[in-house]
């Protein structure tokens, strides 16, 4: 049997770039594609050599054309961290929409599975909780967030419209808060922040009071939830996430903790349309894919504060 081809946008950014590790070593052939816009070439440097992996440097949100037969999909470019989409809103809007809607003519064309990233923000600040997949959420169209919020909802319309008038074969998942190696720095995620502000003995930011809860996944879980769902023929969408609840303020004297942080703690002012709660509730995905996360937030954070010590220690040299 030949082996199967994915087209994985956005495949040098966080999640990407560990997706397109696991596809690799499942001897998948990856198509790589992205324009670099807030992430690093860096993060897939020791592909290159691999023959299951090819680059193309694209805006998906142009067509792109490839010449290959095509087994998946993967639409994971996205300006996903608030730094990022409230740095490039229309940029945001833009891939979120116009890049959905190109990579579903691909996997029209080529006849292919489609997969899409999408994100627990579809749900807004919430007014149920955990989130269940059936909510319709709580989101200002206007608001400064909308730029991402909308535009993975309307991605999520744009994918349902093919599954419906096209008979696209489609996974449609809604990640909540994820962290682990190949973060970047700076990207304004609070884990990434948090831990970056403790290494440099810097004030840790938290927004608000630091009540607001957040459920934080490892990455590994994450795309292990995903290989998952490419094995399961149900459109979605599905939650995944870890359902550990917990407050930023709790996170935050954690990693002080954990590095022995010189640190303080320092209260801002809450962004506009913060969310106050945000925990999946994953039952579906433990029934569908027969999936539950299995690293907790301890065991995550010893597994990504020594990917951060290198990065800071690039930074020195």
């Amino acid at each position: 049997m030949s082996k199967k081809t994915v087209v994985l946008t956005g495949c040098s950014g966080f999640i990407g770039s560990n997706l397109s590790r696991r596809l690799i070593a499942l001897d998948y052939k990856v198509i790589g594609v992205d324009n670099f816009i807030t992430s690093s070439y860096e993060n897939i440097r020791e592909l290159e050599g691999s023959p299951n992996f090819e680059f193309i440097e694209h805006d998906i949100s142009q067509p792109l054309m490839i010449n290959h037969d095509v087994d998946w999909v993967m639409h994971f470019a996205s300006l996903a961290s608030p730094k990022d989409y409230l740095g490039y809103p229309i940029k945001t809007l833009k891939v979120g929409t116009l890049g959905t809607y190109h990579c579903l003519g691909m996997a029209k064309l080529k006849k292919a599975k489609f997969f899409l990233a999408s994100t627990s923000e579809v749900y807004g600040d919430p007014s149920v909780h955990p989130q269940v997949e059936e909510y319709w959420g709580n989101v200002n169209p206007i608001g400064v967030r909308s730029c991402y919020d909308e535009s993975k909802r309307a991605a999520e319309a744009l994918t349902y419209a093919y599954f419906r008038d096209h008979d696209i074969n489609i996974r449609i998942i809604r990640i909540f808060n994820t962290y682990g190696p190949f973060m970047r720095l700076d990207d304004g995620r609070v884990v990434s922040n948090f831990i970056t502000q403790a290494l440099k003995n810097k004030d840790i930011t938290v927004f608000g009071d630091g009540s607001q809860t957040r459920s934080f996944c490892y990455v590994d879980d994450l795309v292990e939830g995903i290989l998952k769902y490419m094995e399961v023929d149900y459109p979605g969408p599905l939650n995944l996430g870890n359902p550990g609840e917990f407050t930023v303020l709790e996170l935050a004297n954690t990693v002080k903790e954990k590095l022995n942080s010189k640190s303080e703690i320092k209260f801002l002012d809450l962004p506009s349309d913060d969310p106050k709660k945000r925990k999946p509730d994953i039952t579906k995905a433990k029934e569908i894919l027969k999936w539950s996360p299995k690293i907790d937030i301890n065991f995550g954070l010893d597994k990504t504060i020594p990917y951060f010590k290198k990065l800071i220690a690039g930074e020195k040299t």
